[in-house]
């Protein structure tokens, strides 16, 4: 029987990846390998797909066909689209026909697996076997939705960047998925190809200026536009304060063209020379051909990948307060946030490096906040959970956690309730309430 191998990719950066994946090996032969790709953005009709992007062709020949996910479900949204079970045979049979897939037996390489698209593709072939690719670092956290077993248990392996070296990534570790590294080589080797293509991606850019990295966190309701124009602002001033008089801002393709003009007024008075790039190009490239002389933002995956992959030295600012209002506290953006605010240097202190190490402690910082995400996905962390807080919570580390939180799940840190089962039941009513109001005041 023939084997038919389909990669699920939604932005370039995933896309690089599966490549650089495919190239050291880590996919065996098939008949046929074909890109399925899907624009995620709000309105995919005024934002061009990873296959329209510049240096697409180089990663072409990896593949047999690349099929287009939007166009295969139009008019729905990729990202609010989902198979009713009872449909699931027949959307089988109409892929395999659309995609001539014959009675080919199927492997899927997906990212973001607990959620749409990626979901519904998985759901759309119940034998197929799957490999999930990781699409930053959001891997090291714990998996954010409870994955019906009959997807989850298909699970074959985690790919992923060495991002944080030393550090294994608790995604899908539920199923018992074994994570299993992408060559740190092989993806700067794609990345050259990239860069390769688009030679002008620079064009205009002065080289060893310093970058700033917009994320666009407004987007996702975890700043309000005016906060996340004021952080762009913060980063400007911080790599000024630092005698950076040449400095380069990549904003995210969908942030409002206003903020550009913004941070143009805030270079004007601070002598400063601001470029800002118009094209969209992966932050990698970037890397590659302008050679920073710092890379700062929030909690970016770049910034791992510049400091850890380019060696370029990187800093990071506004983790602090996004650690004290994030919410709920199982948001995902969690375990990135922290893990850029606990080892890169702070640009409004002045500092800036290397990614700090990761060590057991952070490890131990990780299981902890992974199990106070999620408590019941990861009842297993429960003892590291309460290993780590009864020796590391500190002034220090107490902004990792909520003490209502802690106090909810019974953990130390929280606030001490009654042993005794029938005054516990009471305390669980109307004196609950009440002891979380105070928790709520401590803050």
């Amino acid at each position: 029987m023939a084997t038919t191998q389909i990669f699920f990719a939604s932005s370039l950066y995933g896309a690089a990846t599966l490549a650089a994946a495919i190239d050291s090996g880590g996919f065996t032969t098939a008949d046929r390998r074909l890109l399925l790709v899907s624009n995620n953005a709000a309105t995919p009709e005024t934002t061009p797909a990873l296959d329209e992007m510049a240096g697409f062709e180089r990663l072409r020949d990896r593949f047999d066909d690349v099929l287009s996910w939007n166009g295969t479900i139009s008019p729905f949204h990729p990202g609010g689209w989902a198979p009713r079970g009872d449909d699931v045979p027949l959307w089988e049979r109409y892929l395999r026909q659309l995609w001539e897939l014959g009675d080919d037996r199927i492997e899927l390489a997906v990212e973001s697996i607990q959620v749409n698209p990626a979901l519904a593709v998985a759901q759309l072939f119940p034998d197929a076997a799957l490999d999930v690719y990781a699409d930053g670092l959001m891997s090291y956290g714990p998996t954010r939705n409870k994955i019906d077993p009959l997807v989850g248990e298909r699970v074959r392996r985690l790919l992923h960047l060495d991002l944080v070296p030393g550090l294994k990534p608790l995604l899908l570790a539920e199923f018992g998925v074994e994570p299993q590294l992408v060559p740190t080589e092989a993806f700067v080797k794609v990345v050259g190809e990239l860069s390769d293509a688009v030679p002008d991606a620079c064009a205009g850019v002065p080289e060893g200026a310093a970058l700033l990295l917009g994320q666009y966190l407004a987007a996702l309701g975890i700043l309000t536009p005016v906060e996340e124009e004021g952080l762009h602002v913060r980063m400007l001033a911080g790599v000024a304060a630092l005698g950076h008089r040449r400095v380069v801002f990549k904003p995210h393709p969908t942030a409002p063209a206003a903020w550009t003009r913004t941070l143009e007024r805030q270079a004007a008075s601070l002598g400063v020379e601001l470029t800002v790039l118009e094209r969209p190009v992966l932050a990698e490239v970037l890397f590659k051909q302008m050679r920073p002389a710092l890379v700062a933002g929030c909690f970016s995956t770049a910034l791992f990948t510049a400091g850890a992959f380019y060696g370029v030295p990187v800093a990071r600012i506004g983790t602090g307060p996004l650690l004290d209002r994030l919410s709920p506290y199982q948001n995902s953006n969690r375990v990135p946030l922290t893990i850029a605010d606990a080892l890169l240097p702070d640009l409004a202190a002045g500092e800036t490096g290397p990614p700090a190490a990761a060590d057991g402690q952070l490890a131990g910082l990780l299981s902890a906040v992974g199990f106070a995400m999620q408590p019941k996905l990861r009842a297993d962390l429960r003892p590291a959970a309460e290993r780590y807080l009864h020796a590391g919570l500190d002034a220090t580390t107490a902004r990792y956690f909520k003490r209502r939180r802690l106090t909810v799940l019974g953990l130390p840190g929280g606030v001490p309730l009654p042993r005794n089962r029938a005054v516990r039941r009471m305390v669980r009513g109307r004196r609950m309430r009440r002891v979380l109001k105070r928790v709520a005041a401590l803050g």
